[in-house]
């Protein structure tokens, strides 16, 4: 089962790197790591997705707290939360398929952020299950190549 991890922490130089280091060492699987400053200057939020059961996460949660830099970390999991994932997507696109291809993103919600001759940028904002469907979407135009960040969320 995926485990969505809310980190609260220090803004301080190699705290991601020692975070990374403990899942690492114990050979947690990490689906996704995203981290951003907050509000307050001095701290950094980090949203972890972790693969593995209850005992695993729980494992995490009690490493991650002994780590000095951290304030806080919670399981938001079955919490209320607001979660996305940001995608760029570059699809092959032509004369035919370019009105095609503008009307599903539209349908989407994404939008377009560049058009070429033969390729059309998309973007979306989207939760994990979205950007999937997003993209086995475009997947019969041709995807040239893509990229998604990681899951950030926020508890409401």
């Amino acid at each position: 089962m995926k485990h969505v991890i809310s980190i609260l922490m220090e803004n301080r130089p190699g705290v991601l790197r020692r975070i990374s280091g403990l899942f690492d060492r114990r050979g947690y699987n990490v689906d996704s790591i995203v981290a951003s400053a907050t509000e307050i200057e001095s701290r950094t939020r980090m949203t972890i997705v972790v693969d593995g059961d209850e005992q695993i996460l729980q494992q995490v949660i009690k490493q991650l707290l002994k780590l000095q830099e951290i304030i806080e970390v919670e399981n938001v999991t079955h919490q209320p939360v607001i979660s996305r994932q940001l995608l760029l997507m570059k699809l092959n696109a032509t004369y035919e398929t370019r009105i095609d291809i503008i009307q599903l993103a539209d349908a989407f919600g994404a939008r377009i952020v560049d058009i070429k001759a033969d390729s059309i940028i998309i973007e979306a904002t989207a939760e994990n299950d979205v950007t999937q469907s997003i993209i086995e979407t475009f997947e019969p135009y041709g995807i040239q190549s893509l990229m998604k960040t990681g899951t950030v969320a926020l508890k409401k």
